[in-house]
């Protein structure tokens, strides 16, 4: 199973600021969060371009950070909306929502 969350990367990011750290990790939680729903409508409107694009973006805001495990899933859920498998995509949103919460979890 994949680290929630790389807490080696989090600190070269932040260059060791537990308080940096605390912030940057919040604000990913919020800002994926906030993507969540409008993953969920391009999957349900099976706009595969949308889908693919913002599960990218948040694939990237997590990876820069060091959110592994949410990183990961986002890839599946990208990799599945550029060759519209869309059920696949709610199954990866799901994961993502478990991750977020697995994340939340981690304490700095």
């Amino acid at each position: 199973m994949t680290v929630v969350l790389d807490r080696e990367q989090l600190r070269e990011v932040t260059l060791e600021d537990e308080d940096l750290m605390r912030q940057l990790l919040a604000a990913l939680i919020e800002d994926t969060e906030r993507q969540m729903p409008l993953l969920e409508k391009a999957i349900r409107d099976t706009d595969i371009e949308q889908c693919a694009r913002l599960a990218h973006y948040c694939k990237g805001a997590c990876a820069n950070v060091g959110a592994k495990a949410a990183a990961e899933v986002l890839a599946r859920l990208e990799r599945n909306a550029k060759v519209g498998e869309m059920g696949e995509c709610s199954t990866q949103l799901l994961a993502l929502a478990q991750e977020v919460d697995r994340l939340r979890a981690e304490e700095i």
